[in-house]
Order: C-alpha cells, then structure tokens, then sequence
C-alpha cells in the first residue's frame, strides 16, 4: 500500500537524529519566535497555546500543521515583553499544565477509592 507506516505518525527516528522540538527565533517580529514540535497534533498543539494565552506576559500564541499526513506542529508564540521570552514562557506553560495534570489523577485518585468504598462495601 502507498500509506505511511502507523507508527511513522508519533516515533521519532532515530537514525536521522530527529529532535522531538526546535526553536528559531522570529527575525521580523521582536520577542517572538516558532517551535516546531515533531510527532504531534492538534491534542498537544490546541492544551499548549490555550495554557500559553492563559500568561498575561503571552501577547501570541497560535499554532499550525502544514498537513494532515506531515506531524509537525508549528507553535508561534510572542510575548509583551523583551524581559519574558518565548522558550521561558513555554516551559512555564508546560510546567502548569504537569501540575495540572498531577492535581486531575489525584483527585480521580481519590473520587474512584469513594466510588468503591460507597459501593464495594
């Protein structure tokens, strides 16, 4: 079949040296640069630029993929400042949402031990 192979959409290939994230920083627009994010979609790409647009500091945040069958994420962001930039702002971003993510299984955590208790008792 002329397909790609499954498993091309989110394993990085090792023997090219293929890197999971780039940065290039934006030579037109001050405080502003475009991360490309190898092996992802619209999941990552839409949590990222809402938690990013979230920071008052975050004046831009937006992200494309070129096409359905290329998974590159291109994550645009700009901040309001010279003092917060783009790579910080990010690793902030990806920073809250882990705690996020850790309070939402501890919580769950917790509800599923009640649910039992309430009925495997």
């Amino acid at each position: 079949m002329n397909a790609p192979e499954r498993f091309s959409a989110f394993l990085l290939d090792e023997d090219i040296g293929e890197e999971k994230i780039t940065y290039a920083s934006d030579t037109k627009v001050s405080n502003a640069g475009t991360f490309t994010i190898n092996k992802e979609d619209h999941t990552i790409g839409n949590l990222l630029r809402m938690q990013l647009l979230r920071d008052r500091e975050v004046r831009f945040a937006g992200y494309k993929l070129p096409h359905p069958l290329i998974h590159n994420l291109g994550l645009k962001i700009q901040t309001s400042s010279s003092e917060h930039q783009p790579v910080d702002v990010l690793s902030a971003a990806i920073e809250d949402l882990k705690n996020e993510t850790d309070e939402l299984m501890r919580l769950t955590t917790i509800a599923m031990d009640n649910w039992k208790k309430e009925n495997y008792q």
